[in-house]
Formats: structure tokens, sequence, C-alpha cells
């Protein structure tokens, strides 16, 4: 038995912490797994760090020595009690503990007056990493990077190419280039979860801040979402529902622009998607 898988199981039977499978509180148990966590973070002295789900705090404190800020959110009303009573015992000045729904959070208010750039780090419940990485990655205040804790085949879906694209794959790599560092077997976390996980590491496309704006976002993906509307179906027959147009001026559209008429979402990238907007967008009132 570790070390951490002593001490993690201690610290939950002092305060009482019931790790719930519900909110994702699968502990990890592994040292060597938070250091590889840390160096995919690629962490600097005046870095500002957003912690999603810091449950016990191990990965918080590796955090807090290497950087400038550590803002800490945590959904559980125990768990962000017992960490904050951590932080107040040890005089920690860099580290603050907010007690909400990450989901509902507003980055900006937090951030140090004239700070933008910050990164995220993250073990994220498997059952809000789509919504939260839309949110996260979408809007003005967009972190840097994101080094995240995924379950396994959702971090191999956002890290696809063609032909096996998915609508998650492309709402990130529209924003953001996603590498997998590394997997992570279940047996590495307590209570062992029933899937395996993986680091993934996503690190934003900063020349597109100033050059999109958010109405361009916002047609660009209702393009993609109606592509992606009826799977194993072909794209012209999902575009000619969704925009109300005749398969076969969509027939002759696609192949102006190189692309086979019988190509399905799955088969173009993102720089296919970018493409096919320009030339689709008139049509999209």
């Amino acid at each position: 038995m570790s070390d951490l898988l002593v001490k993690t199981r201690e610290i939950c039977r002092l305060f009482e912490i019931k790790p719930a499978r519900s909110k994702g509180q699968n502990f990890l148990i592994n040292e060597k797994i938070y250091d590889d966590v840390i160096t995919a973070a690629d962490l600097k002295p005046e870095d500002i760090i957003l912690e999603v789900g810091p449950g016990l705090g191990f990965l918080t404190a590796k955090l807090a020595a290497r950087v400038k800020q550590v803002i800490a959110v945590e959904l559980d009303d125990k768990l962000a009690a017992y960490l904050q009573t951590g932080v107040d015992a040890q005089g920690v000045e860099n580290v603050a503990i907010v007690n909400g729904d990450i989901l509902s959070f507003d980055i900006a208010r937090h951030l140090p007056p004239n700070a933008s750039h910050y990164k995220v780090v993250a073990n994220l419940p498997y059952n809000i990493t789509s919504f939260f990485l839309r949110r996260f990655l979408s809007q003005d205040s967009r972190p840097d990077s994101l080094v995240l804790m995924l379950q396994k085949e959702v971090a191999e879906r956002i890290v696809a190419r063609p032909p096996a694209m998915s609508l998650l794959a492309a709402s990130v790599q529209y924003y953001a280039s996603p590498e997998i560092i590394r997997t992570v077997k279940a047996g590495n976390f307590w209570p062992e979860p029933a899937v395996d996980s993986a680091i993934i590491k996503i690190v934003s496309h900063q020349s597109q801040r100033d050059s999109q704006t958010k109405e361009e976002d916002k047609d660009f993906f209702r393009l993609v979402r109606i592509g992606f509307s009826a799977k194993r179906k072909m794209l012209k027959n999902n575009l000619a529902a969704g925009l109300k147009l005749e398969p076969s001026n969509l027939n002759d559209l696609l192949t102006r622009q190189g692309f086979d008429p019988r190509v399905r979402a799955e088969d173009l990238s993102v720089q296919d998607w970018r493409k096919l907007f320009a030339a689709l967008r008139l049509f999209m009132v």
C-alpha cells in the first residue's frame, strides 16, 4: 500500500470525507503522476494557475511551491473546508480556495489586477468535460494552456484526426492544439474508477483571440453541429437538411472546394471545416 493511499484514507476518515462517484471524486495516489502533471504544465514563477477539483490538495501544494498564485475551485463543501483549514494553518499566501462550481466560475473576477494570462490544471469529473472545455476555450479570458486528467476515451476523442473526428474534437482543435501526455491506469486512484485516464495538454491558439469574432465562432459551430447532426450520413445530406439547400447544389459546391461529394463529417479536419465555412457562410441565415 502506497504512503499516499494511507494518507488519503486517513484524511478522509478524520474529516468524514466519503468520496462520491457522482462528483468524480477519485483521488490520485501516485506521486510520480502528480510530478508528470507538473512537468506537463511547464510552470514558471510568474504563472497564475486555475486548479479545478483540488481534492485533498496534494497537487495544490506542488503548484503553490512553483508559481505566483493558485486559484483552487472545489465544489465539495467538506473538501473546500479541509483545504482552507490547511492553507490557513500553514500560512500559505499564494493559494485562494474557492468553494463553488467551476461551470459558473468567472475567472476574470479572480485574476490579480492587470493580469490576463493564466493556465489551467485539473482532474476533471468526467461528466463535465465537454461543457468545461467549450466554456473555457471560447470565453474572452481563455487560458494559455490546460493540463487535464480525463477519461482516456475522452482524451483520445479530443486528439482524434480524420477519419475519426467528432464534434468534441473539432470544438477543441478549433481553439487549441491538444496532445496526450500519458495514460494513467485506474489503479492509480482511490477509490478505483471503472476506466483508465489520461493526462492531456491543450495549448490555446493565441493568435486567434483577436482575429475571430463571437459571431463568426457561433456561425462556424452551427455549421459543424449541422454536419455532425446525423451519424453515418453523408455530409451533403446533413448540410442540405440543416441549411435547407438542394443536395445537388451542395454536391457541386463540395466538388468545387476539392471534397469528395460522398465525404462524411468525421472525415474533415478543422482546416477543412474552415474552408467549407468560408464557402457556405452566405447561406447561413
